[in-house]
């Protein structure tokens, strides 16, 4: 296939033009082998050649891709299901589920936005986001009306959390709001395109009225929180946006701008019905919600809450 040793999820679904969703079942069912990086799931590039080869006819050797959309109906054989998003607070919800559910959950690392656009396709069962609107200052739900058109659904708080800038042990820039980074002197690291962090940052530009072309570092991306913050630590940027939990892990300053809302969405079909029962029954479990609160940083008083349902 190529001669790079290992692939991500996102590579090799690109690779075989098939979701992701596909793979995430191929690696379940143990067909796929996997190993990690940290959080990050990869495939080696032998082990994808093996089951390529394996999906060979005798007759014609033709690549039999494996089938682009699977059927998540709840059966004795099938109970994955995908948990798209980055925070930690999400594997711990994966684990309560695997614990008190029949539901296997798999986890993908995708940004809110991208996400979202997934699920629309049908890609994942849970999504996580926090977006935020600058028109209406609010979180999630304008995003949710224009992208899961026609789709059923339920908006559920799982948490809420400082966001804000990384910078420097003791903000030696005197970065105190988002019309600082239009200055000269600062050069930023920036988020992909499509993750909340992201979203934020350019709709505080757009609302302040500061052109992305004028920011230093604008262009540079970070996959995740914590590889902001350490960029921030390292001396590669002054500042860059995100949460306040990566920031004491790292052990750099944060600078809180902005308290975010930070949702799951669930589609709403006779499949899923059972699914966010026990969402519901989770996320207002005390155990749960202990769990979270002894982590620190984390705002659980709206935990649980239905945000927004469609009938």
């Amino acid at each position: 296939m190529s001669k790079e040793l290992s692939y991500t999820i996102e590579e090799v679904s690109q690779l075989l033009k098939v979701s992701k969703l596909t793979l995430y079942d191929l690696v379940k069912k143990g067909e796929l082998p996997v190993f990690r990086v940290g959080r990050q799931m990869r495939i080696d590039a032998k082990d994808l050649d093996i089951y390529i080869n394996s999906q060979k006819t005798n007759q014609s050797k033709k690549l039999q891709a494996p089938e682009l959309e699977l059927k998540r109906n709840i059966t004795k054989d099938s109970y994955n299901i995908v948990i798209s998003g980055q925070d930690m607070v999400l594997d711990i919800l994966g684990k309560h589920i695997e614990k008190n559910s029949p539901y296997k959950p798999l986890r993908s690392y995708t940004g809110s936005l991208n996400s979202l656009i997934s699920m629309y396709n049908g890609e994942y069962d849970i999504e996580s986001l926090h977006m935020f609107d600058g028109d209406t200052g609010e979180y999630n739900l304008p995003y949710i009306k224009k992208i899961l058109v026609g789709y059923p659904y339920i908006l559920l708080n799982l948490l809420s959390r400082k966001a804000g800038f990384y910078v420097k042990k003791g903000n030696p820039l005197n970065l105190a709001s988002w019309t600082d980074l239009n200055r000269k002197d600062i050069k930023i690291i920036n988020r992909e395109k499509g993750s909340g962090a992201r979203i934020l940052l350019d709709e505080q530009l757009r609302i302040h009225g500061i052109p992305s072309r004028d920011i230093k570092g604008y262009e540079n991306e970070e996959s995740n929180h914590f590889s902001v913050a350490s960029a921030v630590s390292s001396g590669k940027a002054d500042v860059g946006v995100g949460i306040e939990k990566a920031a004491k892990i790292v052990g750099i300053d944060f600078v809180p701008l902005i308290t975010e809302r930070y949702d799951l969405v669930i589609l709403k079909n006779p499949e899923s019905e059972h699914l966010i029962s026990v969402i519901k029954d989770i996320l207002s479990s005390h155990r749960f919600q202990t769990e979270v609160h002894s982590l620190g940083d984390y705002d659980i008083s709206q935990t649980g809450n239905i945000i927004y349902e469609t009938y």
